[in-house]
């Protein structure tokens, strides 16, 4: 059995964690007979995959070498955003001291420990969904825990037994990436697989990278009262974002007193009394020690692709980019296939639960070409969980102008919707891009204290083929902040009266009141 990653502290939360999704008891099942499905990582593109497939009736094997739920429950999208809510009630507690004179002191801070407390209970109450119990006992599915390597085209080794199946699915995920800067493993740093274990506050933190991850603790950490300093390559943060989006969140970054260095490279990490010391080069061609306590990385993905014997089984793949598949996510070995952050751009896991459902249909329910289901076909919508968020579907107006799509861009910003001034929350804006001359929704970014909830009504639209104008139809209950995607379908309304259709209005309007 391969060595488990640590699950600090070992409290009743965490025990309760580790029953659910690696049981200290567990026995793995003898092989039986050729399974119709073996899954190959127990992520949310693996649960997913192995919950459908024997729902339907498939004999199905699901093999994982760590922990059920992967790094969505476990050092993921569920322990970030418990504690994203947490630091999210500081900031509202310290603004109602502001406004409404809520009595706080100006020097108080929340109990780390008891915030990372919650967090550990929000995840152990949900860890039961992913429980290999449940697999087992409620879906049928039979678990293995264990390394996994393809021995051939059609069988699979783990734990000293050997698995034939008729298809397979790769879903192994992937890892946070390392940098090779001098010192830094010397000097020890978190990442995402670790900062969850954290029980302690660090009283200053750096956090390489400014990506989603690295911006989304950057100011959860700053709120549970560390000082916080981001420092990355780009000129500004969130570089994959909308520029206005990203702009609004690095604003409120500065308010917080978040400190940012762009462009920027580390050369190197040492250890002294005062803390761990990195050596930055600045833009402007001089040097900067920044002293901190701990270091977050994060600056990206890997996939898990080493070990998995995918060259005796034919599947194609790469180191960086991974499982190599087509746009139905078959792998160079028809019988295999993969889904989620092992083979897929969008590592979220949303996009790993859609590829899941396309993976199983092609695998069992296809014959051919015929009742195949493609990638390509998914609007994928994705939320960066600051404050405010950022949501985005589809294209930017980039991407548009690099296919050669010319696009009308339709904005509101918060500060004329209502229920974001009631709120208080007029940081932000509804952006929509149409095909130009049409109400065809090709993209679209909300930036919005809720707004990973309110692009979903955009993405509805886009895979429902309505256009922007069907919005003016739609009522919203008054006041919400969604309003604002109305207003939106507004602008291109009162965009379509050309000067002409007004002119005629009005002469119809004078002959009205004769």
């Amino acid at each position: 059995m391969p060595e488990l990653p640590p699950v600090e502290p070992l409290d009743d939360y965490n025990r309760a964690l580790l029953e659910n999704v690696h049981p200290t008891d567990w026995r793995n099942p003898e092989p039986s007979g050729t399974y119709n499905l073996v899954v190959v990582g127990a992520g949310s593109a693996g649960l997913i995959s192995a919950s459908i497939a024997a729902g339907l009736g498939a004999k199905v094997a699901l093999i994982e070498r760590h922990y059920l739920g992967g790094d969505c429950l476990n050092v993921g999208c569920v322990p970030s955003k418990g504690v994203i809510r947490a630091a999210r009630m500081v900031a509202d507690a310290r603004r109602a001291a502001v406004e409404i004179g809520l009595p706080l002191a100006a020097d108080a801070q929340a109990d780390f420990g008891l915030a990372m407390q919650r967090m550990r209970r929000v995840r152990s109450t949900i860890s039961s969904e992913d429980a290999a119990h449940r697999y087992r006992d409620e879906l049928g599915v039979e678990v293995f825990f264990g390394d996994a390597r393809f021995s051939g085209p059609d069988t699979i080794e783990v734990d000293g037994q050997t698995l034939r199946f008729r298809k397979a699915v790769i879903a192994t995920g992937a890892r946070a990436v390392e940098l090779p800067i001098a010192g830094l493993a010397e000097a020890g740093y978190l990442t995402n697989e670790t900062l969850f274990n954290l029980t302690q506050r660090p009283a200053r933190l750096g956090v390489i990278g400014a990506g989603p991850i690295g911006c989304e603790m950057a100011q959860a950490f700053r709120r549970l009262g560390s000082e916080v300093v981001v420092l990355h390559a780009d000129e500004h943060i969130l570089p994959r974002e909308d520029l206005d989006a990203a702009e609004i969140v690095q604003s409120r970054f500065g308010d917080e007193g978040i400190r940012l260095v762009h462009a920027c490279k580390i050369e190197k990490v040492v250890v002294r009394p005062e803390g761990k010391v990195l050596d930055v080069w600045l833009p402007g061609g001089g040097t900067e020690e920044v002293v901190v306590d701990e270091i977050l990385l994060g600056v990206g993905r890997a996939p898990n692709v080493e070990g998995l014997g995918l060259e005796a089984a034919g599947v194609a793949f790469d180191a960086r980019m991974g499982v190599e598949v087509d746009d139905t996510l078959q792998t160079t070995n028809a019988r295999i296939f993969g889904a989620g952050d092992v083979c897929m751009a969008w590592k979220f896991t949303h996009a790993a639960d859609a590829a899941a459902k396309i993976v199983v249909q092609n695998a069992l329910f296809s014959v051919g070409s015929v009742g195949r289901k493609k990638i390509s076909g998914l609007v994928m919508p994705w939320c960066t969980y600051t404050d405010p968020e950022i949501a985005h579907v589809g294209m930017y107006e980039s991407d548009a102008k690099a296919a050669g799509i010319e696009v009308s861009t339709y904005q509101v910003p918060l500060e004329q919707v209502n229920r974001a001034v009631t709120d208080g929350e007029v940081e932000g804006f509804v952006k929509v891009h149409t095909k130009k001359g049409t109400d065809e929704i090709i993209g679209a970014t909300i930036v919005a204290s809720h707004a990973g909830e309110m692009i979903s009504e955009i993405t509805l639209a886009m895979v429902g083929k309505l256009g922007l104008g069907r919005f003016v139809d739609v009522i919203h209950p008054y006041p919400v902040q969604a309003e604002g995607i109305k207003r939106a379908a507004g602008l291109f309304t009162r965009g379509r009266l050309t000067p002409t259709v007004k002119r005629l209005f009005d002469a119809y309007l004078r002959w009205q009141r004769r």
